[in-house]
């Protein structure tokens, strides 16, 4: 299994999500990167490509099940999404990441550092918004994952279900230009460098000066 599409397809068929009942909880990641006989890490690129077609989710202590996000949960990240702002959503991400990364840069692995280098990488490399989307959102859970405190996580991942719901898709498609992609990726690059070398004030500052571009382009 070379490439991550032949990833994605192999787990799909061990996991026989077609035939599992929705909401039903698979292995572990442990387990399952056994089984594969994969890393913990390639199996969680393979796992976010999953759950960014809505065929599995995650929640942080829980674990992960099958079929989309319920309802129940959906609606209350919906009805919170309409009512709030991307300013406000960005003003609760500056308060948040900046603080996340200088974490990973103290903590991320090995695994979890080249698994970010490859998001920064296949980000660069797409022209296509969902795709460059998806990889922007690998990049920044793995961070947050590599920080190691697991409330600070899940705060994230309801951030970017906020942001994941489909008032926010046209503003993407509006403000994500191959200009800004391009400037965003040099960011993330130089996040992702201070974090592999252990510089915890300079992902600090790295983050905080990327989501104040983010913010300034979204306000037009």
């Amino acid at each position: 299994m070379d490439t991550l599409p032949q990833l994605v397809s192999a787990l799909e068929k061990r996991l026989a999500l077609g035939r599992r009942q929705t909401q039903s909880r698979l292995p572990t990641e442990r387990k399952l990167a056994s089984q594969l006989g994969i890393t913990r890490s390639a199996l969680r690129r393979a796992l976010s490509v999953l759950e960014a077609d809505g065929k599995i989710w995650r929640h942080v202590g829980r674990g992960t099940f099958t079929g989309p996000r319920p309802a129940a949960e959906r609606s209350t990240l919906t009805l919170v999404a309409r009512q709030t702002s991307p300013a406000e959503v960005m003003q609760v991400r500056l308060i948040i990441e900046p603080e996340t990364a200088a974490l990973a840069a103290r903590h991320a692995t090995a695994a979890q550092i080249e698994r970010m280098a490859t998001c920064v990488r296949k980000s660069r490399a797409t022209s296509d918004v969902a795709t460059y989307e998806l990889w922007d959102s690998n990049l920044h859970r793995t961070i947050a994952e590599a920080a190691g405190n697991l409330l600070l996580l899940a705060l994230l991942d309801a951030v970017n279900a906020i942001r994941e719901e489909n008032i926010w898709g046209n503003l993407k498609k509006k403000t994500l230009t191959r200009q800004r992609q391009n400037l965003y990726s040099r960011q993330h690059e130089s996040i992702v460098k201070a974090i592999s070398t252990r510089d915890s004030q300079g992902a600090q500052r790295c983050m905080r000066a990327h989501l104040e571009t983010v913010s300034r382009d979204l306000a037009g």
